[in-house]
C-alpha cells in the first residue's frame, strides 16, 4: 500500500510537525552517538528548504518517575542538531502550554524547533500516567492542533501506538506523510518480506526463540533458507535431541521448536559446531565441539564449520535479512561468528542486504562494511514486528496516496 511521503505535502509557510527518533545516548550533557540525528537530517532539510517550519517531536529513554526527567532532557540533542544543520534550533523545555505555543507562533519559514522529550508526559504530578506511551487521545489531539501537516520519520517507534506518532496522525486536519527514513524502511523491509528477489535468506540470532517465534513462522512461508544462530539455536538442538550441556535453552519452548522444525523441513539451517566455554565469561576456557555439548560446558558462539556452512548458504542469495547476533557478541572472544557473517555480507555485491537489531548493526559498523550493505534498519523492535508480518501502527496511521 503506497503511503504519502514528505514530497507530496504542501510545505511553504506550513507548521510541519515531525516525529523523529532522537533516542540517542547522552552522557554528562553530551550526545554520544548521533547516528539517529544524522539519519533524520534529509527530511528536516527538505522541509526547511521548501519553506516549512519544522517542529520536531521525539522521545528519549523511559520516564517512570519525576526524577527520571532531569537526565533525559532533549536540550543536548537540540545543540547537536544545530551544529549538524549549521543553523539555530529553538529548544522548548516543555511539552505543552503557552511557552510552546508562543514559540511555534514566533517561527518563520525555514526555522527549526525541538519540543522537550515527549515522554515527560508519561509522568504528571509525580504519577506514572503514560499519556505519551499510552496514546492519550487528548494529548494527541493537542499536539496535532499545533501544526498544519505531519511527517513521521521515526521508524524506531513505528511498532508503538504513541500520542506523538499515531495520536498526532489521526488528529491531524492536514495530511500525515512518511519522511525519507520511514519511506526507505517501508521500501526495503516491505520488499524483502513481500516481494524478495530469490534466493531469499534470513539470518536470525539472539538469545531467545520466544522473541523470534512470530518472525520464524512468518518467514518460513517466504524465505528459501533461515539461518539460526545465537542462544536460540540450542532450544532447537534440544528439540532435536542433541545434548546442550549448560547452554541457554527455553525449556517451555522446546515443543514449539519441534513444530517449527517439522514445518521447516530443510529450510532451517542450524550451527554444526560451536565454541563452548566452561563459564559465562570472556576469559573462560573454550573449545570447539560438533554435535553434543557435554555437561558443564555452554555454547557461546558458532564454530568455524558453521561459519563456512552459513557462508555457503548465503553466497548465492539475492535478498538477505539479518537480525540478531550469532553468539555473545558483547564478549570479544565470542563475537567472531557474528563478525564473520557481517564481513561476508559486505562481499555480496549483487544482493539486497538488510541488517536490523543492535548487535548486528554494531557488528557491521565495527567491521566498516556498513556502507557496503543495502540498508541498515534504524528500528530493532519495529523491524522485527515488520518481519513478523504484523501491521505497524505508526505506519498504518500515515495517509495513503
Amino acid at each position: 500500500m503506497a503511503k504519502l511521503t514528505v514530497e507530496d505535502l504542501p510545505l511553504e509557510g506550513k507548521k510541519v510537525l515531525m516525529r523523529v527518533d532522537f533516542n540517542v545516548p547522552i552522557k554528562d550533557g553530551v550526545v554520544g552517538d548521533d547516528n539517529r540525528i544524522v539519519a533524520a537530517l534529509p527530511t528536516i532539510k527538505y522541509v526547511i528548504d521548501h519553506g516549512g517550519r519544522a517542529i520536531l517531536f521525539s522521545h528519549l529513554g523511559r520516564i517512570k518517575k519525576e526524577e527520571d526527567k532531569s537526565g533525559l532532557s532533549l536540550r543536548p540533542v537540540a545543540e547537536r542538531l544545530s551544529n549538524l544543520l549549521n543553523k539555530p534550533v529553538t529548544f522548548v523545555p516543555v511539552t505543552e502550554g503557552k511557552q510552546l505555543e508562543d514559540a511555534i507562533d514566533n517561527m518563520k519559514n525555514g526555522d527549526v524547533l525541538l519540543v522537550q522529550n515527549t515522554r515527560y508526559e508519561d509522568v504528571k504530578d509525580g504519577e506514572y500516567v503514560k499519556r505519551e506511551s499510552g496514546n492519550d487521545p487528548e494529548l494527541g489531539k493537542y499536539w496535532a492542533s499545533l501544526g498544519d501537516v505531519f511527517v513521521n520519520d521515526a521508524f524506531g517507534t513505528a511498532h508503538r501506538k504513541h500520542a506523538s506518532n499515531v495520536g498526532i496522525a489521526t488528529n491531524m486536519p492536514g495530511k500525515a506523510a512518511a519522511g525519507y527514513l520511514m519511506e526507505k524502511e517501508i521500501k526495503f523491509l516491505g520488499d524483502a518480506v513481500d516481494n524478495p528477489e530469490r534466493p531469499f535468506v534470513a539470518i536470525l540470532g539472539g538469545a531467545k526463540v520466544s522473541d523470534k517465534i512470530g518472525v520464524i513462522d512468518n518467514l518460513l512461508d517466504k524465505a528459501d533458507k533461515i539461518i539460526i544462530g545465537g542462544g536460540m539455536a540450542y532450544t532447537f538442538y534440544a528439540a532435536k535431541g542433541i545434548k546442550v550441556g549448560n547452554s541457554l535453552v527455553e525449556k517451555d519452548k522446546i515443543d514449539v521448536a519441534k513444530q517449527i522444525l517439522d514445518k521447516a523441513g530443510d529450510k532451517l539451517v542450524l550451527p554444526i559446531d560451536n565454541v563452548v566455554a566452561d563459564k559465562f565469561n570472556n576469559d573462560a576456557d573454550t573449545k570447539v565441539v560438533e554435535g553434543d555439548i557435554d555437561d558443564g560446558w555452554m555454547a557461546l558462539d558458532i564454530g568455524p564449520k558453521s561459519v563456512e556452512e552459513f557462508k555457503n548458504v548465503l553466497k548465492d542469495a539475492k535478498t538477505v535479512v539479518w537480525n540478531g547476533p550469532m553468539g555473545v557478541f558483547e564478549m570479544p572472544n565470542f563475537a567472531k561468528g557474528t563478525l564473520e557473517i557481517g564481513k561476508f555480507l559486505g562481499t555480496l555485491t549483487d544482493a539486497t542486504t538488510i541488517v536490523g537489531g543492535g548487535d548486528s548493526t554494531a557488528a557491521v559498523k565495527e567491521l566498516g562494511v556498513a556502507d557496503k550493505l543495502t540498508h541498515i534498519s534504524t528500528g530493532g523492535g519495529a523491524s522485527l514486528t515488520y518481519l513478523e508480518g504484523k501491521e505497524l501502527p505508526g505506519i498504518a496511521a500515515i495517509s495513503d496516496k
